[in-house]
């Protein structure tokens, strides 16, 4: 399959880590916790201690990141009191920029070959429950896989049988120890009050949704719809690892009609203020809710 990653290329990838002229300290060879920071979330690299940087167009097979808000560099560290060895991608890839699902969860690989047991995923997605707030963080505990039910999975094609079986459940792809910890950390940081539970909608991007479509993501039991993510977490529980996915509500989903073009039709009743989605907006509510989301990640860590 074109684009596909091989285990020669992810290999390649690992040796420029590990045993390269600028191979990683011996203390962060082995990543317990890899986390990857969605638009604007890139600050969450700043809670890790002895942080050593690799640009993605330095590390082999890694493709570069073209989105605001994503700094794109793979960041090691060591995170909490506990110095948990960990690995951020700062800035992810994503289908819309005209990469092959393989090629945006190539670095999760790479993650499971440095020995990552548990990974958390960030984004920052639309509300679609009319309950969520911009600034409120819905804990993952189910997705929708709109591209991968249409044929665009990251595992189509042959079989990476070195990581896992070729036929893997997403039935329990979000941990449910993981959650229940996010709302103890939340409860003992005192900081529980922004927290849902819910269903993320996977798109392919990169418009944003109608309101049709957004009228239509709710009815199926969506949450909370984004461009991001579910490639990662699929790839992720294909290679064994325990997931964790938190989405930052940055903007409102867009749902009620526009008001009818019959001068004598009845006027619709608009229950929430309503604006088009904008990046820069998605932007500015990750900014605000940064320092929280990170505090929380860390002391969550310290739990895992």
């Amino acid at each position: 399959m074109a684009n596909a990653a091989t285990i020669k290329d992810l290999d390649a990838a690992l040796s420029f880590l590990t045993l390269g002229d600028r191979a990683l300290p011996a203390n962060l060879t082995k990543p317990k916790i890899g986390i990857v920071c969605g638009s604007g979330l890139g600050g969450l690299v700043d809670i890790i201690r002895n942080k050593v940087e690799f640009p993605y167009s330095e590390i082999p097979g890694f493709v570069d990141s073209t989105v605001a808000g994503h700094a794109g560099k793979l960041a090691f560290g060591l995170l909490g009191d506990n110095d948990v060895p960990t690995v951020c991608m700062v800035g992810r890839f994503h289908f819309y920029e005209g990469f092959a699902l393989t090629q945006t969860t190539y670095p999760i690989r790479l993650m499971s070959l440095l020995g990552v047991e548990t990974l958390i995923v960030t984004n920052a997605a639309g509300g679609l429950n009319t309950a969520f707030q911009i600034g409120d963080v819905c804990i993952i505990e189910d997705h929708i896989n709109l591209p991968g039910m249409t044929g665009n999975n990251p595992l189509v094609g042959p079989n990476m049988i070195e990581f896992g079986p070729r036929f893997p459940p997403m039935s329990d792809a979000y941990c449910p120890r993981l959650r229940r910890l996010v709302y103890e950390a939340a409860k003992k940081l005192n900081i529980p009050k922004f927290l849902h539970e819910g269903v993320y909608v996977f798109v392919s991007g990169p418009t944003y949704e109608s309101k049709a479509e957004c009228r239509f993501l709710k009815s199926i039991g969506a949450d909370v719809v984004g461009m991001s993510t579910v490639p990662e977490v699929v790839v992720a529980r294909h290679c064994g690892m325990k997931v964790l996915g938190l989405s930052l509500v940055t903007n409102r989903a867009v749902i009620h009609r526009e008001s009818r073009s019959d001068p004598d039709a009845p006027a619709e009743v608009r229950p929430l203020e309503e604006k088009i989605a904008s990046h820069a907006e998605v932007l500015e509510a990750a900014d605000s809710r940064a320092k929280d989301l990170q505090t929380l990640v860390k002391y969550l860590v310290e739990m895992i």
